[in-house]
């Protein structure tokens, strides 16, 4: 029998801002927590359609890698404490029927290593987490065949014991019980900041990031710093709260966008933002949007280096770094017949399109994300870009 629960756990979470420019802030930090969520649906400019792995399944190589990394760590999870009820956490989940495909792949892991070492297969307690505005009807509309398949593929034709749960809110504070999770994961979730950092504002409440929307070779210092700060900040909690819910020897696997070295400005993800500025520039210059508009937006998003994410875990002390592997895209086309840029600019807009049209208006949107694609193509034609992923699994000591 399928079970699912739906525990309706929503705090809001988030240091306050500081009083220069509150008002601003407050806004920015309402419109993350409360605007900020993938496209919805199955439709064609859906985050379903278009969610970052299936723009990086066109590298088999590293579709493969973030596969193996999620299984060799459940699987060592696993054998190493054999629970009899599996609390597992899905962190930034996003929606349409791809959330449930990793849930499956462990599920299946899992049974298949107890039936090698003669153990009773556990229950699964399935934590799904996003924030608020998240489409997760999607999600749950998909669990009748989810159930239907695991059923399928049992000789005795009967589903595994499942609970599924849903528990909207921030990743960047608690979220569940303490010692109640054994395995988390996170994909393409943690480069997402809280909130945009303060510190880019002026004491006007004005961002110093003029034509920008993230840290670029025009941006003022003080940007990047601002932006590794949040970083810091928000990683901290993160590890802090998930070491108070997770078991002891319990597994984190977060696959996330980063950098391969200390400059913040390369040819990778920052240079995806530099390009998308650039979309909303032309605009500016074509008269369709304001110069103000495209001053004032600036993105909750933040690349780290692998040495900044090292730093964090040994400050905070709650985990060891058992792996940390690197790769990224390595072909410039695109999936089906679409260009590489059009693939990039569609995986972005899913992604972004609840912040830029809120911003610059939904009339926009088809026009930032046409100048988009074609400036990827024209940029990757001339010189690979290389957007940074890592994979890493963490070990509650």
């Amino acid at each position: 029998m399928h079970h699912m629960n739906l525990p309706l756990k929503y705090k809001k979470q988030g240091p306050p801002s500081s009083k220069a420019a509150e008002s601003q802030l407050q806004q920015a930090s309402m419109s993350v927590e409360n605007v900020f969520h993938m496209t919805g649906g199955v439709g064609r400019t859906s985050y379903a359609r278009n969610s970052s792995l299936q723009v990086l399944s066109q590298s088999k190589k590293a579709s493969d890698m973030v596969k193996n990394i999620t299984l060799e760590a459940i699987q060592e999870l696993y054998l190493t404490t054999t629970p009899k009820s599996l609390g597992v956490a899905d962190l930034g989940c996003s929606s349409g029927p791809n959330t449930l495909s990793i849930i499956k792949e462990i599920i299946e892991a899992v049974e298949g290593f107890s039936i090698k070492t003669f153990q009773p297969s556990p229950e699964f307690r399935v934590h799904l987490n996003d924030l608020p505005s998240n489409d997760f009807n999607s999600i749950f509309k998909a669990l009748p065949d989810f159930s239907k398949d695991l059923s399928d593929e049992r000789s005795n034709g009967k589903s595994p014991s499942i609970y599924i749960g849903a528990y909207p809110g921030s990743f960047y504070g608690r979220l569940f019980p303490n010692n109640t999770l054994h395995f988390v994961y996170s994909s393409y979730s943690l480069h997402w900041l809280s909130r945009v950092p303060p510190k880019i504002y002026c004491k006007e409440g004005k961002s110093t990031n003029k034509g920008s929307v993230y840290i670029s070779e025009s941006s003022p210092v003080g940007v990047s710093q601002a932006y590794l700060k949040q970083f810091q900040e928000d990683f901290s909690l993160f590890l802090k709260s998930r070491s108070e819910e997770l078991t002891a020897g319990g597994r984190m696997v977060l696959i996330l966008l980063g950098r391969s070295g200390p400059d913040h400005v390369d040819r990778g993800n920052c240079f995806l933002w530099q390009l998308l500025s650039q979309s909303i520039a032309i605009l500016v210059s074509e008269g369709e949007v304001e110069e103000e508009k495209l001053d004032s937006y600036d993105v909750h998003f933040y690349a780290p280096s692998r040495d900044e994410i090292e730093h964090e875990v040994r400050k905070e002390g709650s985990f060891e770094l058992d792996r940390f592997e690197m790769f990224w895209l390595d072909q410039r086309h695109g999936k089906n017949d679409e260009s590489y840029g059009t693939s990039i600019a569609m995986t972005v807009r899913a992604i972004q399109e609840s912040m830029i049209g809120q911003h610059f208006g939904e009339g926009i949107l088809d026009s930032i994300f046409e100048n988009f694609g074609r400036l990827v193509d024209e940029e990757a034609a001339k010189e690979e870009i290389k957007p940074i992923t890592f994979g890493i699994v963490l070990r509650k000591l």
